[in-house]
């Protein structure tokens, strides 16, 4: 959650979900990070200038809505059906898989998704490895050639070059801005409202980046990332 919007307790939350309208629909509970801000019980939504604006029951003016500013909102993981296409994936199932390449080595762990036009794994290297950052692999069929969510496993064919570039940086705060609207476009918010916060970057402003925690998830990451055919 963004900030508080106006006097009457609504706040201003960066979407971060392919379906909005069911995810902060009008009686929807959603849990807290931290845990004792909530949970919180939706009572109405409406946009307002590329953000989402959500009252809470309980929340009824701008003094009670602002210790909200920052709070992330979750959802349990196990309220979220898996994607009909076998190649879609809920961003919370990639996260964790254990990486390896065709030819065996061992890549690393998936431990977050990006959605900058193209969906992006951050993989964090395994212990052991030479590099000394997160590296980005495009998630795209040619590359991701095998995922078993199952299994807790993924098989990546990198093109030459593509596990030696530069470091993807830290996630969260102080890190790349995520837009968090990922999965097929054209399902939930517009692109153009992802992230409807201030003016800048979620880094920027202070807002929280998005996160979960075991078993549950962020009410906006609970978006899909589709396996895209190219390389590119």
């Amino acid at each position: 959650m963004v900030r508080p919007h106006g006097i009457r307790g609504e706040v201003a939350v960066e979407v971060r979900t392919d379906d909005p309208d069911e995810r902060f629909a009008a009686g929807s509970v959603l849990g807290t990070d931290p845990p004792a801000a909530g949970p919180l019980t939706v009572v109405s939504t409406r946009w307002h200038s590329g953000r989402l604006l959500v009252s809470f029951a309980g929340i009824a003016d701008r003094n009670q809505a602002e210790p909200l500013r920052g709070i992330w909102l979750t959802v349990d993981a196990t309220q979220i059906t898996a994607p009909e296409d076998p190649d879609e994936f809920h961003d919370h199932q990639l996260v964790g898989l254990t990486v390896v390449t065709t030819a065996g080595e061992q890549v690393g762990v998936v431990t977050d998704v990006r959605h900058h036009g193209q969906d992006l794994l951050v993989i964090e290297p395994a212990v052991g490895s030479d590099r000394r950052g997160q590296v980005l692999v495009p998630f795209v069929a040619a590359i991701a050639v095998d995922v078993d969510v199952a299994g807790g496993r993924m098989v990546i064919d990198p093109p030459a070059g593509l596990l030696d570039l530069a470091p993807a940086g830290p996630v969260g705060p102080g890190g790349p801005a995520l837009s968090g609207h990922g999965g097929p476009r054209g399902r939930g918010a517009p692109r153009g409202q992802a992230a409807p916060g201030e003016e800048g970057t979620p880094a920027e402003r202070g807002a929280p980046a998005e996160r979960g925690a075991s078993g549950e998830r962020d009410a906006g990451r609970t978006g899909s990332t589709r396996r895209g055919p190219g390389k590119g």
